[in-house]
């Protein structure tokens, strides 16, 4: 198993048919999936971990964790229809790897989440058409849950997400800036695929 191998992998997975606007559901691509998870696995936080999907989506990002051996995901979203995709999807690599990968799935929003885990893996909504800083509530629950966190956010709020995590006693590394792929799901929408500027951020609790 490599990046490139684990991505080819999650391009398999199913994702969204028809977005919602409110929840900013914009699928994290599996090149970018696969790339946030394999810092974490090269890191030696990934094997062996109990990890927390939060705004799981269609799981892209818990999934590529069990595939490199988590010990257990949590995935977590409050829409209904994510989940059973996710749950689909878990199947479906389940099915390939012919072996029971251990998952746990909550319908919730994120912010009543009340267990611990090793690490956060998440794309939460940049508040590009809901509120500013929608990112906010999605790194408040992370940091109370995990001391290591790898999240996507928009470059535009590198130095909120620096101030907001090292108020919580973290610091926040930017490790790689990407163009994250929005592709048009929405009327409004004028180009098939649309870049936002974004960053890969791998957050962590300051050792005492």
């Amino acid at each position: 198993m490599n990046k490139k191998e684990l991505a080819r992998i999650l391009s398999k997975l199913k994702t969204f048919e028809a977005s919602k606007l409110e929840l900013e559901q914009y699928q994290t691509e599996c090149n970018i999936a696969s790339l946030i998870v394999w810092h974490a696995y090269i890191s030696k936080e990934i094997e062996g971990k109990k990890i927390a999907d939060l705004g799981c989506g269609n799981g892209v990002l818990g999934i590529a964790a069990l595939i490199l051996g988590a010990k257990q995901v949590i995935f977590i979203d409050k829409d209904e229809d994510a989940i059973k995709l996710a749950k689909e999807n878990l199947k479906l690599i389940s099915k390939e790897f012919n072996r029971k990968l251990k998952a746990k799935f909550l319908t919730e929003d994120v912010i009543d989440f009340d267990e611990k885990c090793d690490l956060v893996l998440q794309n939460p909504p940049f508040g590009i058409q809901s509120q500013k800083h929608a990112d906010r509530a999605f790194l408040v629950k992370a940091m109370e849950s995990a001391p290591t966190i790898y999240s996507i956010h928009s470059l535009e709020s590198k130095e909120f997400i620096t101030k907001l995590t090292e108020e919580a006693g973290f610091k926040a590394s930017l490790l790689e800036a990407i163009d994250f792929p929005i592709k048009r799901s929405f009327t409004f929408h004028k180009k098939e695929v649309f870049y936002v500027k974004a960053g890969i951020f791998k957050i962590e609790r300051f050792k005492r």
